[in-house]
């Protein structure tokens, strides 16, 4: 079937509005863009995007499917049948999807949770984003996010758990490089994996062409995790110059999640977050806007992710990071391009997602209004109109 979406505003995605243009979308990709005057055949089904504007389907680069976004939701998916993980999961990507993210990187499923639900979306079997799963995240011994990792201690072991990983068809590894705020009896900041742990497991996802992506917070475990060769910094709280001026040398990208913080700090205890939890939060969350602007001004790419599953941090509410990085020093058009753009570089399908233009998927999005004039439209969760994924309109 042949689309065209008329005669309005086109965030292109590589910094480009164009204004009264006209995209053509048929067989699942974009044909073309033109202008106002553009000649639409009578088999062509139209789209008028009137006062709303087109962007390419947005880009979340660090989820939690199967977490439910509870007070401790790890400790509530150790409590659970996969059955019910799994109903949960589905019910997750539905909401994802109909909220204009149409490519997401899972960053730690549960028992292979996460690789299934890739396959039933793949399949059609049900509706979610298209997904890149991790698998189970890899960790030392007793480190955050054991209850649902492979722990591993060693660079023999940790060479076994990526194998293990890329061998149950994940998409990234991922390892622990620091402790964390959801994992009780550790310290956000303390190393967890060392060098030599990861730089053998890196060695195993790059041997196949796989990216990678660490948890780190603490300025230990950052540059430790650099050193060995990851692809991407998730959280970064503690960034020192060292680590910075390595990772725009290096071109690494940082992934901040502001919102899982955000959601920790405003619900607290009364929300029934555990007080452990609510604490470290607010010990490191100066420390992590000091850095992202930092960060920000020395020029490190950073791209969109929000660690949906967190605590109160709702599948479904993910455009809400894009202001969110709008508030920590980005412009509009930079936030909105870390969710577009820069975000297709880190899940490496910038060939393919990312930008509006001739030949690649028609994942597309309508967003009411002008996000680049008024970026707070987006914690809005009507903000989306319509979302196209791979030429089909699966919200309108």
């Amino acid at each position: 079937m042949k689309t065209a979406f008329t005669d309005g505003r086109v965030f292109v995605g590589d910094g480009t509005i164009l204004e009264r243009a006209t995209v053509f979308v048929e067989d699942g990709k974009i044909m073309g863009i033109s202008g106002s005057d553009a000649v639409i055949s009578e088999d062509t089904h139209q789209i008028p995007l009137g006062d709303a504007t087109l962007f390419p389907g947005f880009i979340d680069t660090h989820i939690h499917i199967v977490m439910d976004a509870g007070p401790d939701p790890i400790g509530s998916i150790v409590g659970q049948s996969d059955v019910m993980t799994t109903l949960k999961g589905a019910q997750n990507a539905e909401k994802t999807l109909a909220a204009g993210v149409t490519t997401v990187r899972d960053l730690g499923g549960h028992h292979g949770v996460d690789l299934e639900l890739k396959k039933a979306i793949e399949s059609g079997l049900i509706k979610g984003p298209r997904i890149l799963a991790s698998a189970r995240l890899i960790c030392m011994t007793g480190g955050h996010g054991w209850p649902i990792g492979r722990e591993a201690d060693g660079p023999d072991q940790v060479r076994l758990a990526a194998r293990e990983q890329i061998k149950a068809g994940a998409d990234q590894v991922k390892f622990m490089a620091t402790g964390g705020v959801l994992t009780p009896g550790v310290d956000p900041g303390s190393p967890q994996l060392g060098y030599e742990e990861m730089k053998a497991g890196i060695e195993e996802a790059h041997k196949v062409g796989k990216k990678t992506a660490t948890h780190a917070m603490g300025s230990q475990g950052i540059m430790a995790a650099l050193r060995a060769g990851i692809d991407s910094i998730e959280h970064g709280i503690y960034l020192t110059d060292e680590i910075i001026s390595f990772m725009v040398e290096n071109k690494v990208f940082l992934i901040p999640t502001i919102a899982a913080l955000h959601h920790i700090e405003e619900m607290g205890t009364t929300g029934g977050i555990p007080a452990w939890a609510v604490d470290k939060s607010l010990v490191v969350a100066p420390h992590h806007r000091a850095s992202i602007k930092k960060a920000h001004k020395a020029g490190v790419a950073i791209a969109m992710g929000t660690d949906a599953g967190t605590p109160f941090n709702l599948h479904g509410l993910n455009l809400m990071e894009i202001p969110l990085l709008a508030a920590h020093g980005l412009s509009p058009m930079e936030a909105l391009m870390a969710a577009t753009s820069v975000a297709s570089q880190v899940v490496g399908m910038e060939n393919q997602i990312g930008t509006i233009e001739p030949g690649k998927l028609a994942d597309l999005v309508m967003v009411k209004g002008n996000p680049m004039e008024n970026i707070d439209i987006l914690y809005n969760a009507d903000a989306v109109s319509l979302v196209m994924k791979g030429g089909k309109i699966v919200k309108a």
